[in-house]
């Protein structure tokens, strides 16, 4: 795949996620959040599967392996779609996707304390303008810590789990293909939530009968296009171009989530959430190292083609 189509499907991945958040908002209001969120997921494995399956590539796992995988489907599975539901339906899509969009960032902060990262000037930087960002957010503005919302808070929490996982997943992905891991994770993490499901919404399985088709038809596109095919086109994207240029799109979801929950959700968007947008975009930026690594590649490419010249 070339890199100009590349650059165009992730540009519209950034959007289908930003939306995305909009889909699951409406989701998790229509039916019992975990009890459809569990079912999400599972869809999102069982289209993943049908997908290695027609690649031959479904393997079973090795002892390690299933260590490493469990711990990411409890952490960035079950831990991160629990609180992401229960958070939606306390917050609103806006607040969400923009301390969503933390995730590269927290994820490069425990990069650094638990695999040895290296914590540079610019790192540094970041993570503070993230915090700062996010800060704006939750706060709304106000500086008094009692204006945190408890669903500000779930959402951050789903932010951390989300990071932890991804710690585990590198782990994995050294003997393992990207999306094995994926369905794997989609299909045990969707275990786990709908036995917490069972005990948390006792009345979940029943209120699946209430559906229209119309939040059927966001409950599919939510769980096909953005859960399961979007994460594995992203993967393929961070193959084709490498992580710290593939990266830097990923800053575009938190402007569509923006986008979306004012046209669909008629929300309204305030002065501190667009500050907070600007402070956390350039956290991810300068915290993930996305800049340094895209630096580093241009340096890499040229040096190659001197190399080739000479």
């Amino acid at each position: 795949m070339s890199k100009p189509v590349t650059y165009i499907l992730l540009l519209l991945l950034m959007m289908v996620w930003g939306f995305n958040v909009i889909a699951i908002k409406l989701v998790v209001d229509y039916f019992d959040p975990i009890t459809i969120t569990a079912f999400r997921i599972l869809t999102a494995g069982i289209v993943v599967l049908i997908v290695l399956t027609a690649k031959n590539e479904f393997r079973k796992m090795t002892r390690q392996q299933l260590v490493y995988v469990t711990i990411g489907a409890l952490t960035g599975i079950t831990g991160h779609h629990y609180f992401l539901s229960m958070g939606l339906t306390m917050t609103t899509a806006s607040n969400t996707g923009l301390i969503i969009a933390l995730v590269p960032l927290m994820t490069s902060l425990l990069a650094i304390v638990f695999l040895g990262d290296r914590l540079t000037p610019l790192r540094l930087i970041g993570i503070f303008l993230g915090l700062i960002g996010v800060s704006f957010i939750v706060l709304n503005g106000s500086g008094e810590l009692s204006s945190i919302s408890r669903g500000d808070f779930y959402i951050f929490l789903c932010v951390i789990a989300q990071a932890v996982s991804f710690i585990s997943i590198k782990k994995a992905t050294e003997t393992m293909n990207a999306r094995l891991i994926t369905f794997w994770m989609q299909i045990i993490g969707s275990a786990f939530l709908f036995l917490i499901s069972l005990k948390m919404e006792p009345q979940g399985l029943e209120s699946l009968t209430t559906g229209k088709p119309w939040i059927w038809t966001v409950f599919a596109a939510s769980a096909i296009l953005a859960t399961g095919l979007g994460h594995m086109f992203y993967n393929r994207a961070i193959h084709d171009l490498g992580a710290g240029e593939t990266a830097i799109f990923i800053n575009l979801t938190p402007f569509f989530s923006l986008t979306g929950s004012y046209l669909f959700l008629n929300e309204t968007i305030v002065a501190a959430q667009l500050f907070g947008f600007i402070f956390i975009v350039s956290g991810v930026i300068l915290g993930t190292g996305a800049l340094e690594n895209r630096r580093h590649y241009k340096v890499q490419r040229i040096q190659k083609k001197e190399s080739d010249f000479s």
